[in-house]
This record gives C-alpha cells, sequence and structure tokens, in this order.
C-alpha cells in the first residue's frame, strides 16, 4: 500500500524545502509564520517564536532508519513552530563541517548523532561556545554528557544487544553472526558486544561494506556456506535484514535472520515468519522527542532525564506483535 500523505506530512515537507536556506528568527514575524504554516495546511499548537533547529546525522544515502527519524522530528517542529533544517552525511569529518555550518547560521538548537564521537567532539562545542543548546541522538549516549548535550535520545546499545543475546538463547541458537554494516561506528560495535555478553552461543562479527547492498549478500553469503553450523545471522539496521534473507537463500543455509530495527519490509517479514525478531529503538520517538525537548528547553529551560540518556529501547518486535505495528511502518511512523 503506498504511503498516505497527511496534512502533517504535506505541510512538512513544504517547511523543510523553504528552510534550508533559512535562517533563525526570535520575535515579529509571528503572524506571518502563522499563515505560512496555514498555507502549507500544517498548524502550530504553540505561539513562540519561529526558532530555527538542525539536525545533523551520520546516515548515509538512501538509509530508510532516518527517513522515520526526519518524519517524528517534523511533525514536531510543525506542532513547536519550528523551523527544521536537516542534513547529513556518512563521512565524520563532513558530518562535523555541517554542524559547524549550523553554528555559523546562528541556529536556535543543535539535534546531533555522535557515531563518531572523537570526530564530532569539537564541532559540538563549538556550538555550545556559541551558546546554542545541543541534544544528541540515536549514537553517542556515552559521550552525550560529557560533550555538553543537554540530553541525549537513544537507546543503550550494549542493552540493546544483550536483549538480542537473551532472545537468541530463548530460541536455542548456538552460534551467531553479527553484521557490521559501518566500520568505526561506536553503537555498532556496542550491539555486537552486547549480544556476545549475553549469548551462550558464539558470536562472530562480519564486517561488510554497507554502501553496496551486493557486496553485504555476497559477503554474508559466502560466510554462511563455509561455515553451515552458523544458525542466526543479525544485521544492525532494518535495510540488511532482506539482504541477509536473499544471502541466506543463495547459501542453502537455514540461519534465522534476526535484525536491529523496524520498518515496513521487516514487519512483513516478521508476520509472515521469513524473519525471527527485530529489535525496536523507535526512530520516530527519537526524532519527535529531540525537536520537543529542544522546544521546551528554549520555551521553558526543561531538561528531561536529569543529564541521563532518555531510552527509546529497546523493544524485541516478533511474529506477535508484527501486525499490529504494521500499519504504522507503512505510514512510515514505526
Amino acid at each position: 500500500m503506498a504511503r498516505t500523505r497527511t496534512w502533517v506530512s504535506i505541510a512538512l515537507a513544504g517547511a523543510l524545502g523553504a528552510s534550508l536556506a533559512g535562517c533563525s528568527s526570535t520575535g515579529g514575524k509571528r503572524a506571518e509564520d502563522a499563515r505560512k504554516a496555514a498555507s502549507a495546511q500544517g498548524r502550530a499548537a504553540v505561539d513562540t517564536p519561529r526558532w530555527t533547529f538542525a539536525m545533523v546525522t551520520h546516515s548515509g544515502d538512501g538509509d530508510t532508519f532516518w527517513d522515520i527519524v526526519q518524519s517524528g522530528a517534523k511533525q514536531a517542529a510543525v506542532k513547536d513552530n519550528i523551523n527544521f533544517l536537516y542534513s547529513h552525511n556518512a563521512e565524520a569529518q563532513q558530518q562535523a563541517q555541517l554542524v559547524d555550518a549550523a553554528v555559523d547560521k546562528r541556529v536556535d538548537g543543535i539535534i546531533v548523532t555522535l557515531a563518531k564521537p572523537d570526530a564530532m567532539k569539537a564541532a559540538v562545542a563549538r556550538a555550545e561556545k556559541a551558546g546554542i543548546p545541543v541534544i544528541t541522538v540515536n549514537s553517542g549516549s556515552e559521550q552525550s554528557k560529557a560533550f555538553g548535550a543537554l540530553t541525549h535520545i537513544g537507546q543503550d546499545e550494549t542493552i540493546a544487544g544483550e536483549a538480542v543475546g537473551d532472545e537468541l538463547n530463548k530460541r536455542g541458537r548456538k552460534k551467531a553472526l553479527c553484521i557490521l554494516h559501518e566500520q568505526g561506528n561506536v553503537g555498532h560495535e556496542q550491539r555486537c558486544a552486547g549480544v556476545k555478553k549475553t549469548f551462550h552461543g558464539t558470536v562472530q562479527n562480519l564486517y561488510v561494506q554497507g554502501t553496496s547492498m551486493p557486496d553485504v549478500q555476497s559477503s554474508i553469503g559466502a560466510k554462511l556456506q563455509a561455515d553451515k553450523s552458523i544458525d542466526s545471522v543479525v544485521t544492525l539496521g532494518a535495510p540488511y535484514a532482506d539482504t541477509a534473507v536473499k544471502a541466506r537463500k543463495d547459501a542453502g543455509s537455514t540461519a534465522e535472520v534476526d535484525t536491529f530495527d523496524l520498518n515496513a519490509k521487516v514487519a512483513a517479514e516478521l508476520k509472515d515468519g521469513t524473519l525471527g525478531f527485530a529489535v525496536d529503538q523507535q526512530p520516530y520517538l527519537q526524532g519527535y522527542e529531540a525537536v520537543d525537548l529542544l522546544w521546551l528547553y528554549k520555551y521553558n529551560a526543561d531538561v528531561l532525564g536529569g543529564g541521563k540518556p532518555v531510552l527509546t529501547g529497546p523493544q524485541i518486535i516478533t511474529k506477535d506483535q508484527a501486525a499490529a505495528l504494521e500499519e504504522y511502518t507503512k505510514r512510515g511512523t514505526r
């Protein structure tokens, strides 16, 4: 079923398109902002100034996970009368430069991922020095507070990995392959380390070139062909689960494919038994809460979490829950 474009998504698309060249405005023009929002069929729920928030992630091109994060962020931006800017780059140095660009624009708040925290530290410090509040999302929970962020929104990746190890134990698995599709991403390393911590069987890490699905498929397939004792493949992102399923078929393997993250394809494959289980960290919630908490800080100096991460996962999703969530995955909010 084609994704339904609600009045909200239509409004958000218009707001984002205009936002990239925009700049922060903290006063006046509220009536004009309200008029623009109304013309885009969106409606702010507040009359606070139209602050500008920038989100800068480590996403690569075409990663559907970040479409869901953006979906939440954009909906919160409409509600909070926020001019929302989004940019991304999988290369840490380029991502840091995007943060620097946001600081130069004197935005009113920055949301950033810390997948490769060492490369991002100086950029975040520059934002802090400029008096721009920062919230980290998804990756970098351990570095967030030290870097000066208000809070971190996401799941603890080690805990999420441990949940996977526990689930594999319940399913009687003995040997798992953990697929890392982005070298240097601390969150990915933590996930696989978490699996190893609680899984009673053995875990092998397999690094693949995540920007090339043919490479991912051939790498997993070769490993499964070489080692028939592997009875479970764990991918670290929803788009890679389907590729792992194809690799399993090519290799003639019976290994169960499980994955981190959820999308419409994963929900459908959980429902029909193609996949075993998924670990949902609720990316929609990460985007929505990041914008909403920055707005609360600007409006009311509120800080949620008391300096500790605000967790959005993990939640183990199996065939039993997939049907109930399928509708939400199709509209891009789960």
